[in-house]
């Protein structure tokens, strides 16, 4: 193939793969952040991005892009951008609030907190209170 255009290997500094490791193995990281650090860290090791997709089982345009990603923006770029859709309307202190009181403290004559309890107690909807819970695994 004439001008074939062929990658540079992908280079990452120690703390880069410190943090691509930790989010490779932690149990708590989101998945497609696992996923995303697992990429980079095969796109490392191997030039080719059609190596790196077979291995990890995504398509070639998964790696290309998490690939453009790393080297314009590096960790950072691995990271979930803001999507369309309406703004966050539970602000940080009041998420900051549910993890309080159901990891800290207990409702009187119970040993734990119900969905609904705890949505009385702070003022919001049930449903807020379960969407908390499921997205910090509790």
């Amino acid at each position: 193939m004439q001008g074939a255009w062929r990658l540079r290997p992908l280079v990452i500094t120690e703390e880069e793969l410190r943090q691509l490791r930790e989010w490779a193995q932690a149990r708590r990281t989101n998945p497609s952040l696992a996923l995303r650090s697992r990429i980079i860290m095969a796109c490392a090791r191997d030039a080719a991005n059609t190596t790196v997709a077979r291995r990890i089982r995504v398509s070639p345009q998964t790696v290309g892009k998490w690939r453009r990603r790393f080297v314009t923006r590096r960790l950072p770029g691995l990271m979930d951008e803001p999507r369309s859709g309406a703004p966050r309307s539970i602000s940080d202190e009041l998420v900051e609030a549910v993890l309080a009181k159901t990891l800290h403290e207990s409702p009187p004559g119970t040993a734990r907190w119900s969905s609904r309890q705890l949505a009385s107690a702070l003022g919001i909807s049930q449903r807020a209170v379960l969407r908390i819970w499921h997205a910090f695994d509790l």
